[in-house]
Parts: structure tokens; C-alpha cells; sequence
């Protein structure tokens, strides 16, 4: 998919006019970033769960671990497909597929009774999940004027981690109800399948939303559709509808038919830039922050505390996630990308080197699960917390701020398309193999493991990635 913009492929002198339609504009915004909130969703719903599925399926540690990890497959096919299904069919009908996605797959997951089945819910969860995470930031792109692109489609950033703590306060809130996520609850039914049928809710608001809203002006403008695309450059912009219309035909018609080929140079070997995109994709996940919000339950009721307990904590760090997004959309055109990711190395580094360091030097019960005796349990909780602030404040939203950035405009739709995949990519094999590290390893061991990737990402940074704060796309090189 084409992702540079109609403002982000002309040149960097021209500004969008000042009669745009802001609350037209704002509400389209918040409709497409509610792909964001079911991407956080779907994504933190699982924790909650995982001692359910345990229990309902009789899985081991590996089946457990695919079973979480399943989605993430979904998720990698859905970002690297949504670009050209998009382009062939629009932003807004495929958003309108993934919200169906949505709601066909929470049904389906709360109600399935083997792991092939439940696995099968979570592939198109997955893949309604990696589409939404590429084409509600590229829709949002489209419409909105370029004096505002930055601080609308950080939004989608913010509704990613209110998902998340949606889905850890209703998890909690169900369990608390129910006296556990295994127990029976409403209508007879376990708890923990309750907490997948709640995403139906926004899942259903998410589709009759999008039937409100236009589809992208710069993909009617690709397809030939004139009027349909000046009717909805007159909402979003009033009388400058026809000069920008022409403005976008100009630069689609100077552009060649993006593809994979963009990504390798003259010399035929692929680009530096896209090794570099890959890199960063893949060490976000490397630093293990998606166990934090996959099996946060399992990690804290392994370190000793209760399931009560350690659901409360998910929420208390997601909400922490929400103000540290808060605090980097504040900070990232102040202070940069680059500096931000390094401080977010430097202090995941730490955090998890004393989670490491905590949960090694802890006496074990006799079933197994760690003993946190005086200081060390509030130490590992306030560690945990820190952790997931520092990657919400650099590598959570500034990663995909980069990757946004740093490819030229010909090539960003294959560039994010690739990068997309190797995070979705890392996220699985960090995913499935949690919990045979868990078991084989012990808890302290692998976070050691993730500390050392966060010191490595530390240096890749600092040696490989180049500012972007303040640089025109057009200036972008590869």
C-alpha cells in the first residue's frame, strides 16, 4: 500500500489551507482509532485468560504457549496483506472487515471448546488485529491535515494502551465477580469466556461507526472516482476541495505502482534503511514487553502473588501505559526519536536486570512458585511497572513514529509492510516460548534474557538509527 499522504508527497513548502473541517475531521479520527482500542484489546485480553485455557483445554506449557501465540500469525499475515487488499478494495471497507473480524472472532473464542477451534477464533482475531494496526494510522493519514497529522495519529498510540487497560479492568472485574477466571459465572459459563464476549461490545460500535464516516479521498482519487473523492475533499476542506483533488492526482500520477521491489537498491541488495526497520521492529519485542501484557497474570501469580492480585497489577500498568503515552506524545518532537529509544534502552535495561536479580535470589515453595520475602515483592512490582512506563514512553510509540518516517515515500508501504511482519514476527516466537522458558529456565533467567536484548538494542540505536525530528519526507533517503 501506498502509505506517504497526499500533503506528505507534495512538497514540504505547500500547507494545507486553513478552512479544513476540524470536528469532521476529529471524529473520523476517533472512528478509525477505535481499530486501535480492539488492537489493544484483543491483545491484552489474553492474560486474563491463559489459566482458563490451561484448565478448559488440559494443554502443556507448549500448547498454552501457542494457544496465547496463535494470533500473533494472524497478525503478521494481516499487516503485510492489509496494504494491497486496501488498495484493491479501500481503507474503509477492509476497516469494516476487521471490525466483523472482531466480533465473529470474541464470540467465537469465548465459546470454543478445544484448542484447534479456539486457535482458529484467535487467527482472524489476529488478522483483524495486524490489518487495523496498519490501516488505521495509514486512513487517519489520509484525511487529516498535515498541521495535525502528528498529534491526530498519536491518538491511535493512546487507543492501542486504553485497550489494553480495558481489557485488564474487565478481566479483573470478572474474575473478582466470579471468584476467579476458571470458576462459573453468568449463564453458566466460565468466567474466562466471558472475558473474550465483552470485545463484542466495541467490536459491533467499531463496525456501525465506520458506516458513518467517508473512505479515503487519496484512494478515490487512485481509483477514478472524481466526484466521490472531490464530495469528500468538500467535507474535509470546504472550497479547497478542488485544488487539492488536482494536487493529489498530480502526485499519484508522477508515482510508479509501489512494490517489494522498491525496497532493494540499484546494486540489487536490499536497502540499509529496511534492515534498519526490521532491527527496530524486532527488538521492540525482544525486550519481552508483550509477556507483560500477555501473561502478566502468570508472571506475578509465579512470583508469588495471588490472581486477584496480579489482574489489580495489570491494571495498575496499564494505566501507567496510558500517562506514559501522554508523556511521549508531549516530548518526541522536543526531545527526538533517537534519544528517546536510547533512554528506553537504558532504563528497560535496568528494570528488567533487577526483575532478573529479584526473582533469581527467591526462595521457591514447594510447588514450584517463587517466595517474595521483605522488600523484594514491592521491588519487583515497582521494577515490572517502570519497565512497561520506560517502553510506553520510547520503543512502544516511537518505533512506529520512525518506521512512519524514515522510509521515502515511494517505498514506505513496503517498508512497513516488512517491518510489520517482523514485529508481528518477534512478538510470536517471544510469545511461545515464554512459557517453556518458564518452566525449563525459571522466571529470572529469562528476564536476564530480555535485559540483554535491551542493552543490544541500546548500541543498535546508537550505531544505526539517524534522527528524523524536523526532516521533510521528501528528504528521506534509503
Amino acid at each position: 500500500m501506498n502509505m506517504s499522504t497526499s500533503d506528505s508527497s507534495n512538497s514540504g513548502n505547500q500547507i494545507m489551507p486553513a478552512t479544513h473541517n476540524t470536528g469532521f475531521i476529529v471524529l473520523i479520527t476517533l472512528v478509525a482509532t477505535i481499530g486501535g482500542f480492539l488492537f489493544g484489546f484483543d491483545s491484552g485480553v489474553i492474560n486474563g485468560t491463559v489459566e482458563g485455557l490451561r484448565t478448559a483445554f488440559n494443554s502443556n506449557s507448549v500448547g498454552t504457549g501457542f494457544n496465547v501465540a496463535s494470533m500473533l500469525l494472524g497478525c503478521a499475515a494481516g499487516a503485510f496483506l492489509a496494504g494491497n487488499l486496501a488498495d484493491k478494495f479501500g481503507r474503509r471497507f477492509i476497516l469494516i472487515i476487521t471490525a466483523l473480524l472482531f466480533t465473529f472472532s470474541g464470540w467465537g473464542t469465548g465459546i470454543a471448546h478445544s484448542s484447534i477451534e479456539f486457535i482458529i477464533y484467535r487467527l482472524l482475531a489476529g488478522f483483524a488485529v495486524g490489518a487495523a494496526s496498519v490501516l488505521a494510522p495509514a486512513y487517519i493519514s489520509e484525511v487529516a491535515p498535515a498541521d495535525k497529522r502528528g498529534a491526530l495519529s498519536s491518538i491511535q498510540q493512546i487507543a492501542i494502551i486504553t485497550g489494553l487497560f480495558a481489557a485488564f479492568l474487565s478481566n479483573y472485574l470478572i474474575a473478582h465477580f466470579a471468584g476467579g477466571s476458571t470458576k462459573i459465572w453468568l449463564a453458566g459459563f466460565d468466567a474466562w469466556r466471558w472475558m473474550f464476549w465483552v470485545e463484542i461490545i466495541p467490536a459491533i460500535l467499531f463496525f456501525f461507526a465506520l458506516l458513518l464516516i467517508p473512505e479515503s479521498p487519496r484512494y478515490l482519487v487512485a481509483t477514478g472516482k472524481k466526484e466521490k473523492a472531490i464530495a469528500v475533499l468538500k467535507k474535509l476542506m470546504g472550497s479547497n476541495a478542488e485544488a487539492k483533488y488536482k494536487e493529489i492526482s498530480e502526485t499519484i500520477a508522477k508515482d510508479h505502482r509501489p512494490s517489494l521491489k522498491d525496497l532493494r537498491g540499484s546494486n540489487g541488495k536490499v536497502r540499509p534503511i529496511v534492515w534498519l526497520g526490521i532491527g527496530l521492529a524486532a527488538f521492540q519485542q525482544f525486550t519481552g514487553i508483550n509477556i507483560i501484557f500477555y501473561y502478566g497474570a502468570v508472571l506475578w501469580q509465579s512470583a508469588g502473588f495471588t490472581e486477584s492480585d496480579s489482574l489489580l497489577i495489570n491494571v495498575i500498568s496499564s494505566a501507567l501505559s496510558i500517562v506514559a503515552c501522554f508523556i511521549a506524545t508531549y516530548s518526541i518532537d522536543k526531545i527526538g526519536r533517537k534519544p528517546m529509544l536510547l533512554i528506553g534502552s537504558i532504563g528497560m535495561a535496568i528494570t528488567l536486570g533487577v526483575m532478573s536479580v529479584i526473582f533469581m535470589t527467591s526462595a521457591q515453595t514447594g510447588g514450584g512458585t517463587l517466595k517474595l520475602t521483605g522488600l523484594a515483592g514491592p521491588i519487583a512490582l515497582v521494577a515490572g511497572n517502570l519497565f512497561v512506563m520506560f517502553f510506553n514512553f520510547s520503543w512502544g510509540p516511537v518505533m512506529w513514529v520512525m518506521l512512519g518516517e524514515m522510509f521515502p515515500n515511494q517505498m514506505r508501504g513496503s517498508g512497513l509492510a516488512v517491518s510489520g511482519l517482523s514485529q508481528w514476527v518477534s512478538n510470536f516466537a517471544i510469545t511461545m516460548t515464554f512459557p517453556i522458558m518458564l518452566t525449563g529456565i525459571g522466571l529470572g533467567a529469562s528476564y536476564g534474557i530480555y535485559a540483554i536484548f535491551a542493552v543490544i538494542s541500546f548500541f543498535f540505536v546508537w550505531k544505526l538509527a539517524h534522527e528524523t525530528k524536523g526532516i521533510e519526507l521528501e528528504k528521506m533517503v534509503g
